[in-house]
């Protein structure tokens, strides 16, 4: 005999963990970009329907949002710890130099920096809300140098903002760690010599 009957697996289903979700939504914007994704790619990827999704996030930009502050805790550069006084300015940025090659070109999946991309979106709440990441990761880089070397803090600031901006988009071109690492290096070689000692 048969049946078309459906039959449920036994148990409770499976819970919809908010944090598991934003981590594998960052994973998603993160690859494909802001633009390239949709909401059927998120609920797809979450388990979820769209009714559910809505009613969590209430539309793609604030769920993006969300994983940017999420990004920011867990998979953002650590300013805090590479930006710290109690070693020389130009080993410092040397290190953010560095440590920018290493995280946008450490996992091919997730190649660039999620706020970096996200500042070229086309949507623009996604894009003004990457843009508050961007503006407050330059500032902290500028105000740090400021505290060291106030008469050069806008023009090495800007260096180190473009040549990550650089990075990012070369990584999600496919560079190699190899070759970003030797942009940082020569990056840092020429800040060694534009900053006056301490």
């Amino acid at each position: 005999m048969v049946t078309t009957k459906q039959f449920r697996p036994r148990g409770r289903p499976r819970r919809f963990d908010p944090e598991e979700a934003l981590a594998t939504a960052q994973q998603l914007f993160h690859a494909k970009g802001y633009d390239a994704l949709s909401v059927v790619d998120i609920t797809t990827a979450l388990g979820i329907n769209p009714p559910s999704f809505y009613a969590a996030y209430g539309s793609k930009a604030g769920l993006y949002a969300r994983i940017l502050d999420h990004y920011a805790e867990t998979g953002a550069i650590p300013l805090q710890r590479i930006l710290r006084p109690d070693r020389p300015l130009a080993e410092s940025l040397a290190e953010l130099l560095v440590e920018a090659a290493k995280a946008y070109a450490g996992n091919p999946a997730t190649s660039g920096c999620l706020v970096l991309e996200g500042t070229r979106s086309n949507d623009p709440d996604a894009r003004a809300a990457a843009c508050v990441f961007h503006v407050a990761a330059q500032e902290a880089i500028r105000d740090f140098i400021a505290k060291r070397n106030p008469r050069d803090a806008d023009r090495l600031a800007d260096f180190v903002s473009t040549t990550m901006a650089g990075m990012s988009a070369s990584a999600r071109h496919g560079q190699s760690l190899d070759r970003l690492l030797a942009t940082a290096r020569i990056a840092a070689t020429a800040l060694a010599h534009g900053i006056p000692p301490e």
